[in-house]
C-alpha cells in the first residue's frame, strides 16, 4: 500500500529511550516489529525500547516503506486525497495518524472513531461530518470548517482549532483540554459536559453556545465573551 509518511531528518530530531515509530502501512509495521523485536500496536505503530536508526532504515528499505517518529514536528507528509481516505475507511481502516488532508473536502461524510491524531487538517471542510469518538489529538484544524459536525465524545486534546468554524457543532463530552480554540466560532455549538480545562478560548464566539456542565478549569478566556453563552 503506497502511503502517507515520509521524513526529512534534522539534527534537532532525536529519539527518546522508548520510541514510537509510525510506518506507512499496518503490514510494514507488523513485519518491522518482528524484525527489530519491537511491539506492534496492531495498527501502523511500533514501540521500540531503544531506536537504532540504521537498523530501522535498513528494515524500512527492505520493505520499501517509510517512517517517522510519532508526533515528529519535522515530518514532511505526502498529501492524501479525500477519496483515498474514504476508500480505506470503507474497508475498515481507521488509523490515519500524521495524515496530510489540508484543504480537503469531506463534508457530510461518516468518519466516526477515525484516528487523525497529529494530522494536518488546516482549512479542511468537515461540515456536517460524523466524527463522533474520533481521535484528533494534537491535530492541526486551524481555520477548518466543522460547522454542524458531530464531534460527540471526540478527543481533541491539544488540537489547534484557531479560527475554526464550529457553528452548531455537537461537542458533547468531547475532550478539548489544552486545545487552542482562540477566535473559534462556537455559535449555537453544544459543549455540554465537554472538557475545556487549560484550553485557550480567547476571542471565541460563544453566542447561544451550550456550556452546561463543561469543565473550564484553567481555561484562558475573557469573561465577557461568555455573556451570551448558555451555562
Amino acid at each position: 500500500m503506497k502511503n502517507i509518511i515520509s521524513i526529512v531528518w534534522n539534527n534537532s530530531l532525536k529519539p527518546q529511550k522508548e520510541s514510537v515509530l509510525l510506518f506507512d502501512s499496518t503490514a510494514a509495521a507488523s513485519e518491522i516489529a518482528l524484525m527489530l523485536n519491537g511491539q506492534w500496536d496492531g495498527c501502523n505503530g511500533v514501540i521500540i525500547a531503544k531506536c537504532d536508526q540504521v537498523a530501522v532504515n535498513t528494515a524500512a528499505k527492505l520493505l520499501e516503506t517509510t517512517w517517522c517518529y510519532q508526533g515528529a514536528s519535522k515530518a514532511v507528509l505526502d498529501r492524501v486525497t479525500a477519496d483515498e481516505i474514504l476508500r480505506r475507511y470503507a474497508i475498515g481502516e481507521r488509523h490515519f495518524i500524521n495524515a496530510n488532508l489540508r484543504c480537503a473536502v469531506l463534508a457530510s461524510v461518516k468518519l466516526s472513531e477515525i484516528n487523525l491524531s497529529y494530522a494536518k487538517l488546516s482549512l479542511i471542510d468537515l461540515s456536517q461530518a460524523n466524527l463522533s469518538k474520533a481521535d484528533l489529538t494534537a491535530a492541526d484544524l486551524s481555520q477548518a470548517n466543522l460547522s454542524g459536525a458531530d464531534l460527540i465524545s471526540a478527543n481533541l486534546m491539544r488540537a489547534n482549532l484557531k479560527g475554526a468554524d464550529l457553528q452548531q457543532a455537537s461537542l458533547r463530552g468531547a475532550n478539548l483540554s489544552s486545545a487552542n480554540l482562540s477566535e473559534v466560532n462556537l455559535t449555537g455549538a453544544d459543549l455540554r459536559g465537554a472538557n475545556l480545562a487549560l484550553a485557550d478560548l480567547r476571542g471565541a464566539n460563544f453566542h447561544l453556545c451550550n456550556l452546561t456542565g463543561a469543565n473550564l478549569t484553567g481555561a484562558k478566556l475573557i469573561e465577557s465573551d461568555l455573556a451570551f453563552a448558555r451555562q
